[in-house]
């Protein structure tokens, strides 16, 4: 007989994932072992649940890639130093050539995975001894709650895709597709709801179990999508759910334990990670001496820190080692790089920097190692043969990336070409008029091949702010010589902030936006931003989310639910370099074709434009 772990892992099995779900046990079972049996006691039912978190913790929040799921394509990004040759399926809607069609076979595997697992776990939920219904239903409502997450992000990467609801026993090889409006009216929003209604308040040091404050926050999320499906039905559930929650945390938390900061930079210290008040849910990895919570590896766990520096390492004071990678600024280079968009997003109208620029983004950089100007770097950089020979220390300020709204813009400009340091302008980087990235630069000091007249490569564009909520300085190392590092903190799935910004939204839809402004300043305030004045539109929540939430697994369904994917135009004045690649269909993933070949109606079952 194999073992349930064995059959676990079988899980990962195409057909299994998704046509039977989840892995049965051997028909032929002598010693009686299934899972109907091992839900007969708590303690095995609690490995059903624990199941339930597999493929979340391999796929999903902190794993690999799918912060380019859930960020990468939109406005606020494009690929480090703009180049547009790789990772096309991420940043680039494919560059126009023929899209790969089999990026995603690990979410869609991962995504059938977990609802199996949560199938399982909510059938046999009558099954254990619990000694009271309510914590039998807490446990229910955690496999609910898991399901709404997986249908919530299916539905939003893929569009109508099949809906299960009970474990299945036989393969089809000819499932159909259910509308997303359906699977949000049959499955999203009740577990949702019954997640609401059951899960446990937890405290701050609850970590990826969810709580009811994680199902309020998520119900009112999922209510607001729909909006992208032309419905209003759950426009003012979702106002009325978000209300619940701000009602509790500006009252002292006291019903659902809410809470929010009163400063923005305290949101992301690192002191508050592990207990971090305003995250309404948040997953931690565990790793240590006596095991590790990671199913990917022990070095694998939270990968979030890994996608947005910059390549700091090509300036001669920086190296990358193993010493820089275990401290708060030192990682591999990332691929995302802000737009030019985003980063205008936090210039305020009285041409001041929103203070949110500066906390969640790093612009300077130390050296990691002594260093001396030699005359290749001078000319490479664009600074005067005087600079020739000038010493950085380690430890001395090494890069500098300088905005036209910093007080010692203007003095530092000055001394570009002569400081001993690499100072990069945003002005050499971004250019606003054109809104992207600039590709060539016009020398100052020409020598050599380095000209005046626009043709040379930007240099200057590898170096660029680099958002820094996801850095750590707690890491497991697995294996120092190979610089693998399990990054330890927590990640956010979902902010008390963004419960706000989902009230400001829903009000505009249910009541005008009467009280929308209201909302939206109270995000402003508590980051010492100035407050909008007169009304607020759709385009300024947008915008404030783009300001408050970037990197948060959040850009690609705010787009496609405020209507920013129905045509090219929004992209062209936000992102033209990502505009000239725009198709609508590409609001839609391409479902995995390594699935779409094992299936008889695998053409018909496939997103269009794929």
């Amino acid at each position: 007989m194999k073992s349930l772990y064995k059959k676990i892992a079988c899980c990962f099995l195409l057909s299994a994932a998704l046509l039977m779900q989840s892995c049965s046990l051997e028909e032929s079972n002598p010693a009686g072992f299934n899972k109907e049996n091992l839900a007969t006691s708590t303690e095995g039912y609690e490995t059903l649940i624990n199941q339930c978190y597999f493929a979340l913790e391999r796929y999903f929040y902190g794993a690999s890639d799918w912060m380019s799921l859930t960020e990468g394509d939109t406005d606020l990004w494009t690929y480090k130093a703009n180049q547009s040759t790789s990772y096309t399926e991420w940043f680039w809607f494919f560059a126009g050539t023929s899209p790969n069609t089999t990026y995603t076979n690990n979410w869609w595997n991962g995504t059938y995975d977990g609802i199996g697992s949560c199938n399982e776990a909510i059938a046999l939920g009558d099954l254990p001894p619990y000694p009271t219904e309510e914590e039998r239903n807490s446990r229910i409502a955690e496999a609910r709650f898991l399901r709404a997450i997986y249908y919530f992000n299916a539905v939003e990467q893929f569009g109508g895709v099949t809906m299960l609801t009970k474990p299945e026993t036989t393969v089809n090889f000819s499932p159909t597709r259910t509308d997303p409006m359906t699977i949000y009216k049959e499955v999203i929003l009740p577990d949702l709801r019954f997640a609401a209604e059951w899960l446990t308040v937890g405290t701050h040091a609850t970590t990826t179990t969810p709580t009811k404050k994680a199902a309020l926050g998520f119900l009112a999320k999922a209510c607001l999508q729909t909006y992208e499906y032309e419905s209003t039905e759950y426009l003012q559930e979702a106002l009325d759910t978000a209300l619940k929650l701000i009602t509790d945390s500006e009252s002292g938390g006291g019903k659902y334990n809410t809470y929010m900061y009163p400063s923005y930079s305290e949101v992301f210290e690192e002191s508050n990670n592990w207990e971090n008040k305003e995250a309404l849910w948040k997953h931690r990895w565990y790793a240590g001496t006596d095991g590790h919570g990671s199913s990917n590896g022990n070095y694998k766990l939270n990968r979030n820190d890994e996608c947005f520096l910059c390549d700091i390492n090509k300036f001669g004071a920086r190296e990358d080692n193993q010493e820089t990678r275990l401290t708060w600024e030192g990682c591999v280079s990332g691929n995302f790089m802000p737009t030019q968009h985003l980063l205008s997003l936090y210039v305020q109208n009285d041409g001041t920097l929103d203070p949110r620029f500066h906390q969640s983004f790093t612009t300077q950089w130390d050296a990691n190692k002594n260093y001396s100007w030699d005359e290749s770097a001078v000319h490479m950089y664009d600074k005067h043969e005087s600079v020739i020979g000038k010493t950085v220390n380690k430890g001395d300020l090494a890069i500098r990336f300088i905005m036209p709204q910093d007080e010692d813009y203007e003095s530092e400009k000055q001394n570009e070409h002569n400081s001993g340091y690499l100072l990069v302008d945003y002005k050499q980087v971004y250019n606003n008029e054109k809104k992207h990235v600039s590709m060539n630069y016009s020398y100052t000091n020409t020598v050599g091949n380095y000209k005046d007249d626009g043709t040379n490569e930007n240099l200057f564009r590898y170096y660029y702010p680099s958002l820094n909520k996801h850095n750590s300085s707690r890491y497991y190392v697995a294996n120092a010589s190979k610089k693998r590092n399990g990054n330890l903190n927590a990640t956010f799935m979902m902010r008390m902030s963004e419960v706000y910004l989902i009230a400001a939204e829903a009000d505009i839809y249910v009541n005008g936006g009467a009280n929308a402004p209201k909302y939206i300043n109270k995000v402003r305030t508590r980051a010492e931003a100035n407050p909008l004045t007169g009304s607020v539109t759709i385009r300024d929540v947008l915008d404030e989310r783009g300001r408050e939430l970037c990197g948060e697994y959040c850009r690609f369904y705010d787009l496609k639910r405020t209507g920013m994917f129905k045509n090219s135009d929004y992209l062209t004045n936000t992102h033209p370099d990502l505009a000239r690649f725009f198709n609508p269909n590409y609001a839609l993933r391409p479902i995995s074709t390594t699935f779409t070949a094992t299936i008889i109606n695998g053409s018909e079952y496939q997103n269009p434009g794929y």
